[in-house]
């Protein structure tokens, strides 16, 4: 049995959302997002802006009755952080380490090892997708799934923008009858956040901001007042 939440926006700013809105991979699984609030969700996705105003997005939503398309997902998702895991190392740290590269790594094998139980998966496609389209591929959909997680944030919801679905396209297509003509830019789960949204830890403005010329330090580059990248909160995700 799911709960559902209330349609009721939270009090929170635009800015406000996007100092706090943060990869979430960890969903309460006892939840559905409601298809009332997922529909005001994807109405502000494609809000966004798009090459030619093509409008060519296309969400394809999967709820949890669509198990053999999370069973071929949870399986390669694994696959790809198995190997992720070597790749950087993440194999080599102490299951009693609390760095945050420790934390990462259980969060993210949390992740994969409950992918099929995410409430919801939005596969983010760009369609009509032709070698003269002007920037016809993927990139063109990256504005609308911004804004589909700043709403989903705005509500309450979170989510993370993946792509290993990459490594099983083909079977993907044949279960689900994408066409040809359409990219499968991303896969994006979704739910509750188990914990809290929190600011972001990220670098100083003046560690990536130049002014004029490359490496040129940007001195009005600093942090607004009131900024809340730096203040203390629980994390949503990793």
């Amino acid at each position: 049995m799911t709960i559902d939440a209330p349609l009721s926006i939270p009090d929170i700013s635009l800015l406000d959302g996007l100092a706090t809105m943060r990869s979430v991979r960890r969903y309460r699984t006892d939840e559905d997002i409601p298809r009332e609030i997922l529909a005001k969700i994807l109405f502000y996705a494609t809000r966004a802006p798009n090459p030619g105003n093509a409008q060519n997005w296309r969400f394809l939503v999967l709820g949890r009755e669509a198990t053999a398309v999370r069973a071929l997902l949870g399986e390669t998702y694994r696959e790809g952080w198995a190997e992720m895991r070597i790749h950087y190392g993440y194999d080599k740290l102490s299951p009693t380490d609390e760095s945050p590269k420790a934390r990462v790594a259980r969060t993210m094998q949390t992740f994969v090892d409950r992918l099929e139980e995410s409430p919801l998966l939005i596969l983010a496609c760009v369609d009509n997708v032709t070698p003269k389209s002007y920037m016809g591929g993927a990139p063109a959909i990256y504005p609308a799934i911004e804004n589909l997680l700043l709403a989903a944030r705005a509500y309450g919801y979170g989510g993370v923008l993946t792509t290993w679905h990459r490594r099983v396209e083909q079977q993907l297509r044949a279960l689900l009858n994408v066409p040809d003509s359409a990219i499968i830019a991303a896969t994006i789960p979704m739910g509750r956040p188990v914990g809290h949204f929190g600011p972001q830890r990220r670098r100083p403005l003046k560690n990536v901001v130049f002014d004029g010329i490359w490496g040129n330090v940007a001195d009005w580059a600093v942090e607004p007042d009131g900024d809340l990248t730096n203040a203390t909160a629980e994390s949503a995700h990793s």
